[in-house]
This record gives C-alpha cells, sequence and structure tokens, in this order.
C-alpha cells in the first residue's frame, strides 16, 4: 500500500481504546451521518459462522460471475494488504478509491469513538453503494448480532455455515451461546440457509428463525451434500446435482459448495453457476499450494502448502485434508495467537504430523510466544521445536528432509505475513 491510506489506517488504530468492542451504536451513528449508505446496496447475501465464512463467499461469488453478474465483497480480515477485504464489482478497490474514501469516513465520524472494524465497514458499504453491481456479499467480522455488518435491514439472503467454539471472550462460551450471536443475522422473513451444525446450535438458530418467521433451508433436511467417487453430489427438493469435487483442497470445503450450492439454487441460478461455484473459487491461505516465491525458492523440493485456520474445526479440517494426501514426511511450521485454543488446534494434527516447528507471528502484538506454543505440541504428542521465523524453519526442515510437505499454519495474521514475503 502506498503512504496515502497507510496513515489513515493508522490514525483510525487510535479512534477506539479497544480493538473489539460489540454493539452497533456507533457503527449507526457514523453511517446516519454519512446519509445511510447500507440502505442503497445491491442486494445482499449476509453470511455469518465460525468456520467457512469466506470460502462460502468466494464460492457464491464464482457462481455469480459466471453468469455475467458483477458482485461487490465485503470479507476480513485481510491477507496480505488491506484492499483485499473490499472487492468493487469483481475487482478490488483501487488505491485511490480506498485512501479517499477512509479520509471521508475519517473526518465525518470526527472525535467521536469508533473502532476499526467499524469505520472500514462504513468506508466498504460507501463504496458499494457508490457502484453499481448486482450483488452484495458481507462475511461477519466477528459473531453476527452485534458486528458492524449488520445493519443491513432486508438482505435477500443470510448463510450460516458451522458453528463452532471460537471467540468465547466476546460471543459466550457454550456453543448454544455463540449460536445464538451467529443467528443475530436472520432477518424477518429472509431465507437463511444453514450448514451442517452441533444440534444443540442448530435448535438455537431454528428458534430464532422461527420467531422472525424465516424460512430455513438446513443442511441434512432441505438440502444434502457429500462426495462420491471423486464427484461432489448436491440433492434438494428441485433434484441431485453430479459436479466435479471443488478446487478448493479438502473434505470441508464439500460442506462450504454445499452451501453455496443451496445459495445460488434458492436465487434460481442454473447448474452452469452451480458448477462455476466449485471450480472457479479462488481463496488464499485455505489449504493454499505455494509454488513461486523466495519461500519457495529457498526448498525447492519442499511441498508447500499455507492455511490460516486456527481453532479446532479448523484443525480438524486441515487434519482431514493431510490425511486425503498421498503419504509423505509432514511438517508443520506453526504460528498463533494467544485468544485461541492452541492445545485444541494441535490435538487434531498430531497423528498427521512428524514435527512442529513454533514460531511468533511477526509484527502481531497477541501473537503466542513461539516457546509457549512448542509446549502445547509437545504436550498432544508432537515432536516440536522453536524457530526465529518461518523462513528459519523452513530452511531447517529441507536440510534434513528436503522432499518434505510442509504446512504454514495457525493463524491468517500468519498468513498474511507470509503471502507478503514471498511475494
Amino acid at each position: 500500500m502506498t503512504q496515502g491510506s497507510d496513515v489513515i489506517l493508522e490514525r483510525m488504530m487510535t479512534l477506539h481504546p479497544k480493538v473489539i468492542d460489540l454493539t452497533l451504536a456507533r457503527v449507526d451513528r457514523l453511517l446516519a451521518a454519512l446519509g445511510n449508505p447500507e440502505r442503497s446496496l445491491p442486494p445482499v447475501i449476509h453470511i455469518a459462522g465460525t468456520n467457512g465464512k469466506g470460502s462460502t463467499q468466494a464460492m457464491i461469488r464464482a457462481g455469480l460471475e459466471a453468469g455475467g453478474e458483477t458482485v461487490h465483497a465485503y470479507t476480513s480480515p485481510h491477507l496480505a494488504r488491506f484492499h483485499e477485504r473490499i472487492r468493487l464489482a469483481g475487482e478490488l478497490i483501487s488505491e485511490p478509491a480506498l485512501t479517499a474514501l477512509l479520509d471521508e469516513c475519517v473526518r465525518v465520524n470526527g472525535p467521536d469513538e469508533i473502532t476499526f472494524f467499524e469505520i472500514t465497514t462504513c468506508a466498504a458499504f460507501l463504496a458499494f453503494a457508490r457502484t453499481k453491481a448486482d450483488w452484495t456479499l458481507l462475511e461477519v467480522g466477528l459473531g453476527g448480532r452485534l458486528d458492524a455488518t449488520n445493519v443491513v435491514e432486508k438482505p435477500r439472503l443470510t448463510i450460516i455455515t458451522p458453528v463452532s467454539m471460537d471467540h468465547e471472550s466476546f460471543l459466550g462460551d457454550t456453543l448454544p451461546r455463540i449460536a445464538g450471536e451467529k443467528a443475530g443475522i436472520i432477518k424477518r422473513g429472509v431465507p437463511c440457509i444453514v450448514g451442517p451444525q452441533d444440534p444443540d446450535g442448530l435448535a438455537v438458530i431454528e428458534g430464532k428463525a422461527a420467531a422472525l418467521g424465516a424460512p430455513l433451508w438446513v443442511f441434512g433436511q432441505h438440502w444434502n451434500v457429500w462426495e462420491e467417487r471423486g464427484r461432489l453430489i448436491y440433492q434438494d427438493e428441485n433434484g441431485l446435482l453430479d459436479l466435479p469435487l471443488p478446487n478448493l483442497p479438502g473434505p470441508h470445503q464439500v460442506q462450504n459448495a454445499g452451501a453455496a450450492i443451496a445459495a445460488l439454487r434458492l436465487l434460481g441460478k442454473p447448474e452452469a453457476a452451480c458448477e462455476a461455484a466449485v471450480t472457479r473459487a479462488f481463496w488464499p491461505a485455505r489449504m493454499q499450494r505455494l509454488r513461486q516465491g523466495p519461500l519457495v525458492d529457498m526448498a525447492p523440493q519442499v511441498e508447500l502448502w499455507l492455511d490460516g485456520g486456527h481453532n479446532p474445526a479448523g484443525g480438524e479440517a486441515v487434519a482431514a485434508t493431510l490425511a486425503r494426501m498421498p503419504k509423505r514426511e509432514t511438517h508443520l511450521i506453526c504460528g498463533m495467537l494467544n485468544t485461541k485454543d492452541v492445545t485444541g488446534y494441535m490435538r487434531l494434527l498430531a497423528p498427521q504430523v512428524t514435527r512442529l516447528h513454533a514460531v511468533s507471528i511477526p509484527g502481531e502484538k497477541n501473537t503466542l510466544p513461539a516457546e509457549v506454543s512448542r509446549d502445547a505440541a509437545l504436550s498432544v504428542g508432537i515432536d516440536a521445536l522453536t524457530a526465529g521465523s518461518v523462513a528459519e524453519a523452513l530452511s531447517a526442515i529441507a536440510a534434513t528432509s528436503p522432499e518434505a510437505r510442509v504446512l504454514i499454519c495457525g493463524s491468517l495474521y500468519l498468513a498474511g505475513s507470509v503471502l507478503r514475503e514471498n511475494g
């Protein structure tokens, strides 16, 4: 990014003492001062859930765009650069446009407190309202009920991907409480697609929908998806689709694809859109194979992968993906935040891993020290040691196991650092 938006982003970080402070009062105030752009968006598809939001959004976008429709998309956090959060009619927002929007929001907000996520969400809404498109895809930042994206009164569709334990200090310490926060995006009379859920969480979602008269399309009841003989099979009341497996790697992407296909079918899109959803989606740092760049050049024979999953459900998804890959000595380079269930994440990966190199996430004040990550790995039976950086860990692995599979994992913040470092 150029200096212009960098400076504005830094200034915004000082506007509110808390990085996360869940309430809609501040964002409602600023949106009103900006002329309520959230009321002028192209039809909105709003996506909440613990895991799979970004992948599901990417598949829906691929399906809609394959039919020639234009799509705005908002996602968080960004990986390598802030621009990734805002996609205008299919293209990442430009640096001058981003700088102007952020400056406008900061100016209109004045001295009032507001969080970084709230003000950047307002900037995204301004951009979406001022640029013509057919659809707006909004990914919830945290939770749902009090998330800054939850200000659109009448979305066209809502989606809740699988809910699991994460962000307990903000969303609650039980699955039903977390599901209740995610279900906060359900709106009166608006259809809601529900991915695979724990029964206790699903009961909460169903109760919320019933109270609001929101029709539900629930996995296992109204639609189903599975893998059969190397194909993706999707079925609902309108019939059966036999499609290629998702191009996004991992068995967990089958259920994400199911939610995306359910959305496209509910919107009346043809089979070609559903096939494009599973074959054309791109979503970085979700079991992404790194094939070029300085890190690849450092260890050319290593099979290098990157994944940003950071909770036990993410660990389970990665473990299942690794288990289905051809057998190969597998090393992890892992860095995590101090707010995460580190042992829960690593325990699920242990059967697939030869050794783990723990690193601290560069430039991240909430990083878990490498020594703590190492000790967590050791506690669940993974041979582990520390390294000063991803590059140092990769070099050490390549020196002893030059043809190993190496997965850099544990945090989207680490993934972003790697993508920047690797060009």
